[in-house]
Order: structure tokens, then C-alpha cells, then sequence
């Protein structure tokens, strides 16, 4: 029996709503600078699958990589975690 690998997964928010079946959210980690030691925050953005249509801009959400379902979405909503106030 094959074992699958543990699937990537990120926390981020919700900026983008605006497609059928698809949300942009923005990952933010903090880099260290590699000359002058400064944190820097670093941001990127993935389009993810939402099946329901179910967020709404500025929800956090927790996204998992999954299957390329189109030219630019490998990724898919598991759950929302905060509704946007």
C-alpha cells in the first residue's frame, strides 16, 4: 500500500473573491535580511479552489496543495478560520 506525503498547507487572507469557484489569499512570513539582520515581511499570493463560493474578503482562511485544477490554482480551501468582521 503506497503512503502519500503530508500536502503543504498555509494560513493567510482572503483578498479576492471576484472569480467563480476561486479566491486569491496572501501568505505572510517574516525573512530575516541576509547583510542586516532585519525582519522583513515578505508576501505571496495563491489562488486557491473554494467548491462553495464560501468566502468573502478579509476572511482568514487555511488553504492545502492539491492537483493543478488549472494553469495557475494548485490549491484548495480546507476551512475558514475568521470571518471578516
Amino acid at each position: 500500500m503506497e503512503t502519500r506525503k503530508l500536502r503543504k498547507e498555509r494560513i493567510g487572507l482572503v483578498t479576492s473573491n471576484k472569480m467563480d469557484k476561486s479566491i486569491v489569499v496572501i501568505v505572510e512570513r517574516k525573512v530575516k535580511h541576509p547583510i542586516y539582520g532585519k525582519f522583513v515581511k515578505k508576501t505571496t499570493k495563491f489562488i486557491a479552489h473554494d467548491e462553495t463560493n464560501d468566502c468573502n474578503e478579509g476572511d482568514t482562511v487555511r488553504i492545502m496543495e492539491t492537483k493543478p485544477l488549472s494553469k495557475n490554482k494548485c490549491w484548495r480551501l480546507v476551512e475558514i478560520l475568521e470571518r471578516a468582521k
